[in-house]
């Protein structure tokens, strides 16, 4: 996976920069929320967010739990955006209502 994927899927559930301060840019131009403003997305939503680095399969892994520290959802992906971003785009597409 790489970055531009997880914009990708992020966009595809609808997500918008309202909030142009609180995103940076890829090289294509394109707005995607910093790693801080996702974590505030996670803690609003009710859950907690935790992003890592594994050194063994040289990548990094969101993490996102409940308020009693059950995990919820896991990603993974090749840098702390990466994976921030697409664990927010997954999340987003958990919270949507099914039709």
């Amino acid at each position: 996976m790489a970055l531009e994927y997880a914009i990708d899927e992020l966009y595809a559930t609808g997500w918008q920069a309202l909030d142009s301060s609180a995103c940076t840019h890829h090289t294509d131009g394109r707005p995607f929320p910093t790693e801080q403003a996702i974590k505030d997305a996670f803690a609003h939503a009710g859950f907690d967010l935790s992003i890592r680095r594994i050194q063994l399969f040289d990548c990094s892994r969101a993490e996102w739990r409940d308020a009693s520290g059950s995990p919820i959802g896991a990603v993974v992906g090749q840098t702390h955006n990466e994976a921030a971003v697409f664990a927010l785009a997954q999340l987003r597409r958990q919270m949507q209502p099914v039709h």
